[in-house]
């Protein structure tokens, strides 16, 4: 199967709630799902009153008879669940059929920071066509100031002459870009190594 054209807007599900926790509360994590299980996952985890946030982008398939257009997952493998940072927590999500273990130390998982799941739903609520991009470790970190995108803080990237700002989550070490045009940039302090 091969994607033509360009993606669609990207569309997610997640249970409304603040951008922000306070200490102790419930935190994002990433679990690792079998192969192409993220859909179902995410729904049976719904189901037992988990949060989950399973960012989808529409594409068009092409198979040998038909052209379809499919939601694929943002980040092929993952889904994002919120639960307090206990074993009882865990228990629920462990159990979930497809699932096939938390990300981080030990199996135990690793919170991901509330500032890099919030980057990826204000990209996703603003419907701007996004796509997988390599993750970026090295690069001049940049933020948006004004617009819709307002505070948004990701890599500033080039790509065949278009400019793109690439956003990531650190711990599963995937990233999306999108292009932007129009925005005025601040460049942050570039990370060293």
């Amino acid at each position: 199967m091969s994607t033509l054209g360009a993606t669609q807007p990207a569309e997610y599900r997640i249970t409304e709630e603040p951008l922000t926790a306070p200490e102790g509360a419930e935190r994002w994590y990433a679990i690792l799902t079998r192969s192409r299980h993220e859909k179902r996952v995410a729904e049976d985890l719904r189901e037992k009153a988990v949060k989950t946030f399973l960012p989808l982008r529409r594409t068009e398939r092409q198979w040998s008879d038909r052209r379809k257009t499919v939601d694929l997952p943002l980040f092929a493998g993952y889904v994002f669940v919120k639960i307090a940072p206990d074993a009882q927590a865990r228990v629920p999500v462990l159990q979930t059929n497809g699932v096939v273990g938390f990300l981080g130390v030990r199996g135990v998982g690793s919170a991901i920071p509330e500032a890099e799941i919030a980057a990826i739903q204000t990209v996703l609520r603003q419907k701007i066509d996004v796509e997988p991009h390599p993750y970026v470790q090295v690069g001049q970190r940049v933020r948006i100031c004004g617009g819709s995108l307002d505070g948004l803080e990701g890599f500033w990237t080039g790509k065949e002459g278009k400019v793109s700002l690439v956003v990531s989550i650190g711990l599963i070490q995937r990233s999306v870009a999108m292009q932007i045009s129009g925005y005025k940039v601040v460049p942050l302090e570039s990370k060293t190594a």
